[in-house]
């Protein structure tokens, strides 16, 4: 079991590492600062866009910033910690539209479905709770930065309010720390202000360091969740992997468990140690029992 001093060690030096690795920061353009006489503010960090949409922001007389609340929420039944999911290429336009029909019955948090069904389900859902998530760099995580920022506002256009993308698990692996932080703070800009971001690091593929790493390198690009599993790899959610995702990035940022989650007994042990959503493709059978 990770520690706590492990975990605050190992934060700190995946910070340095980024920091280190960002290019010299250009002058500041003039803003609340220039007429108090204050410091200008750091032009890196959340979003990696030099900080000019946060600043515009400030200008604007904000005090306080954040998007999505589920992330920070407990959902008042189980119901609403499922995001009820098909992701199988095989899935028909008839099992798509059953997906949607029952999540508005039982009331889920979202779909996550494939985006070639976007536009099906923002039809289909319109006018219900039930949000429409999809995925982005799916399963793979492995195409270029630019396609996935694409896909997001692709996905966006079309009615996604939720968008799962995967980490270039390689990058990761490889250290390339610098790597990871754009890829993700590149589909932040396309979703800020218009869906929710969750991030899948794919733990299944990972060390213990290196999920420290990515969950860092998530929350502080600006992810309002980040995601245990494509569902795809080896290995699902574990308990383990959730509590340790919970313990780096804290309260602010939302613990999506996905990958195995079957029954009620395994969902329940997902939200005891952390998690406030759940990626399931057997969400009816888990509300039932």
């Amino acid at each position: 079991m990770a520690d706590a001093r492990w975990i605050e060690e190992l934060t700190r030096r995946v910070v340095a590492r980024v920091l280190s690795e960002l290019p010299a920061e250009p002058a500041p353009a003039a803003g609340w600062w220039s007429v108090t006489g204050e410091a200008p503010p750091p032009t890196h960090g959340l979003l990696a866009d030099d900080g000019r949409l946060l600043r515009g922001w400030i200008d604007l007389g904000a005090s306080r910033m954040g998007f999505c609340p589920e992330a920070c929420r407990t959902p008042p039944d189980l119901a609403g910690f499922i995001d009820h999911t098909i992701l199988k290429p095989e899935a028909t336009r008839a099992e798509i539209e059953t997906l949607c029909r029952e999540a508005a019955e039982n009331r889920f948090a979202a779909v996550c479905i494939n985006p070639v069904w976007v536009g099906l389900c923002a039809e289909h859902l319109r006018g219900t709770t039930v949000a429409v998530c999809t995925v982005v760099g799916f399963p793979l995580g492995a195409c270029e930065t630019e396609i996935k920022a694409l896909e997001a506002r692709r996905a966006v256009q079309q009615g996604a309010t939720e968008v799962d993308m995967v980490i270039p698990i390689g990058a990761l692996k490889g250290d390339e720390f610098r790597v990871v932080y754009e890829d993700i703070a590149a589909v932040r800009r396309e979703t800020l202000g218009a869906a929710c971001l969750k991030v899948i690091i794919e733990c299944a593929l990972l060390d213990d360091a290196e999920k420290v790493a990515a969950c860092v390198l998530s929350r502080d690009a600006g992810a309002d969740y980040v995601k245990t599993s494509t569902g795809f790899a080896k290995g699902g959610a574990t308990v383990h992997d959730v509590r340790l995702m919970r313990r780096v990035v804290g309260l602010d940022v939302g613990v999506k468990a996905a990958g195995g989650i079957r029954d009620r007994a395994t969902a329940d042990a997902m939200i005891a140690a952390g998690a406030n959503r759940l990626g399931a493709s057997a969400g009816v059978k888990i509300i039932s029992g």
